[in-house]
């Protein structure tokens, strides 16, 4: 089993400027783990043109009070939650074959491949006839959506083509606008469909105007792609505010990956303090300093950690000449995460960890494989971030600055977050008063854990191991009782003891083969608890 979760995570080492090397893990939820290096401390006052948080420590009181000069002059609109790109999924696990259901920002969504414009579409799932759900259909033998309830079809463009109890000889009631379904804007950028959350004829070419946020390291092809994803049972802003956290990670993920230890630990986990700094802040996000690396956060989906500064333009720094400068090769890495709001409760995690180095691991390592390691990393704080939520609604989304004590820098971008969605949207989501102000009910933690519904029918090559992992289940005990049976049948004249013996031996080999294939499948893609203090 160790051998097995070796190969879903690698360690790298990334050179910095004074040379020193650092050990960083590439798994989820490390977060490049922050460890000051001098040549930060050196190049501290170039920061100067936006203030860190603060000299002291980091106080939750600057929420009602922002420090004017961490927000952008002018910016003071509200932020437009319905005039944004959300990422429905990565096209690698969607099935051209079958449509998708997806809910992002409340919105119930019909992902399906429109084969006659070779383009993904994304209508509203419901039939204008009875208003269930396209997602439940099926894609015709013309490549058009099917509607299962009645037989209604689609088209690419949402027209209904097709109405089987409208007689031929009658009124062509199926070219009513009526009968159309409401389409919405998508686009492919960096292998991810994403779509405008607007089905208003003005918004069809919105592409035109505003794109998807952009990230270089996934259109640059010296670096890796390998995505993924899972459904999370706590909300949008609870897992924003866990991934922008790097101080649990030692504890919360404890033995789960590997990081910089440090020379005198005052605990078992080795905790230590963090610098970190929010350098801008307005509408639109902002930027952070963490350590050797620095973040941005891009409202309202990505959060982008890489180890290189994030440069004032988009292609590179910009020197005192008004020149751009392209920053050097090297060993880069990045971590990627792409938040999406699902529901109240309820949220959805992309991620992507591109590097520009040991880039032949993930051609010969299965995709299904590292995910192994990833959904661990998920489940060590799942609870934990459930529970807290509801807390946090337990004293109400205003108060979460009054409730919360956080006294270090290693909050600042917590602080800053919770800054940002407190100015910008009232501390919480636009869902349009499509729910009410309580959370789901908490289930079972079977349940509340499970890793099937919310990461494997969602990714297409940890469906294709569980389904081939099954097969090789079934087959092991199909063998070892086949065997057993020619034993007993055979006459003991026709076998050897040595041969009945053996045969014997490899059936019984086989069935415990068969018992422990079936636990590691169970807890691989169905369910694995965690318990901290066991561990």
């Amino acid at each position: 089993m160790e051998g097995l979760r070796g190969c879903s995570m690698a360690s790298f080492r990334i050179p910095q400027e004074n040379k020193t090397q650092l050990t960083k893990s590439i798994l989820l939820g490390s977060h490049f783990n922050q460890v000051p290096t001098s040549s930060f401390h050196k190049n501290r006052s170039k920061l100067k043109a936006f203030t860190a948080l603060s000299s002291s420590p980091v106080s939750t009181e600057f929420l009602d009070g922002l420090e004017p000069e961490l927000v952008v002059a002018g910016d003071e609109e509200n932020f437009d939650w319905y005039s944004q790109w959300y990422p429905i999924m990565p096209v690698c696990d969607l099935d051209k074959r079958v449509p998708h259901a997806k809910r992002v920002l409340g919105i119930d969504v019909v992902v399906w491949w429109d084969r006659n414009e070779n383009a993904w579409k994304v209508f509203d799932d419901s039939c204008p006839h009875r208003l269930a759900p396209l997602s439940e259909g099926r894609i015709d033998q013309w490549g058009r959506l099917q509607c299962v309830y009645h037989g209604w079809c689609f088209n690419g463009s949402g027209d209904c083509k097709f109405i089987p109890q409208a007689p031929p000889d009658g009124p062509p009631v199926h070219t009513s606008k009526k009968a159309c379904v409401a389409v919405y804007p998508t686009t492919l950028q960096h292998d991810i469909l994403w779509f405008w959350p607007n089905t208003d004829p003005q918004y069809k070419d919105i592409i035109t105007k505003k794109k998807p946020p952009y990230i270089p390291e996934l259109d640059d092809p010296s670096f890796t792609k390998m995505m993924n994803n899972r459904d999370l049972p706590y909300g949008y802003d609870v897992l924003i505010e866990n991934l922008m956290d790097p101080a649990h990670v030692p504890y919360t993920h404890y033995g789960l990956m590997n990081f910089p230890k440090p020379k005198e630990k005052a605990d078992r986990e080795g905790g230590q303090p963090l610098e970190i700094s929010v350098k801008k802040l307005g509408v639109n996000g902002f930027i952070a300093k963490q350590g050797w690396g620095s973040a941005k956060f891009t409202a309202p989906c990505v959060y982008h950690v890489s180890s290189d500064p994030f440069p004032d333009k988009e292609n590179g720094s910009v020197t005192s000449d008004g020149v751009e400068k392209v920053p050097p090769a090297k060993r880069r890495i990045s971590l990627i995460f792409i938040c999406v709001p699902v529901s109240p409760g309820n949220s959805r995690l992309i991620w992507c960890f591109p590097r520009n180095f040991s880039v032949w691991i993930e051609k010969i390592v299965p995709r299904w494989l590292f995910h192994i390691r990833s959904n661990l990393v998920l489940d060590s704080d799942l609870y934990l971030l459930h529970v807290e939520e509801r807390k946090i609604r337990e004293v109400g989304l205003a108060n979460w600055q009054k409730a919360c004590f956080l006294p270090t820098k290693s909050d600042a971008m917590v602080v800053g977050f919770r800054r940002w969605f407190n100015k910008y949207s009232g501390s919480q989501v636009d869902w349009r008063g499509k729910f009410g102000g309580d959370l789901p009910p908490t289930p079972v933690r079977e349940q509340l854990m499970d890793r099937y519904w919310s990461h494997v029918v969602n990714c297409s090559s940890c469906r294709a191991a569980y389904k081939v992992l099954n097969i090789l289940e079934v087959m092991l005990q199909v063998f070892s009782i086949v065997s057993i049976g020619i034993v007993a049948a055979s006459k003991q004249s026709l076998m050897s003891a040595a041969a009945r013996t053996t045969v014997v031996s490899v059936a019984v080999i086989s069935f415990a083969a068969s018992r422990w294939l079936a636990h590691f499948i169970y807890r691989t893609f169905r369910y694995h608890d965690y318990n901290h203090a066991l561990i």
